[in-house]
């Protein structure tokens, strides 16, 4: 399973790691992601998702289902 997020799609970032000198090497900005069992009331059943912090955050305002609406997510596969 790649690492993103499965309800906001975020991954990693393509950067430079910039030294004192200025000198650039490529480094990966990876996303934060946690494993996470979150109650979804409409399918009355635990739903385990891999979420980034972010998503955990907005998934308490808005709720599982609205947001798995907005990215096409089909909750009884997850």
């Amino acid at each position: 399973m790649s690492r993103r997020c499965q309800l906001t799609g975020k991954k990693a970032n393509n950067a430079f790691a910039i030294s004192h000198s200025h000198r650039r090497t490529k480094k990966l900005q990876n996303v934060n992601l946690q494993t996470k069992r979150v109650w979804w009331p409409e399918g009355n059943r635990w739903v385990k998702l891999t979420l980034s912090t972010k998503a955990i955050k907005t998934l308490q305002k808005k709720g599982l289902q609205k947001m798995a609406d907005e990215m096409g997510i089909n909750l009884n596969q997850a």
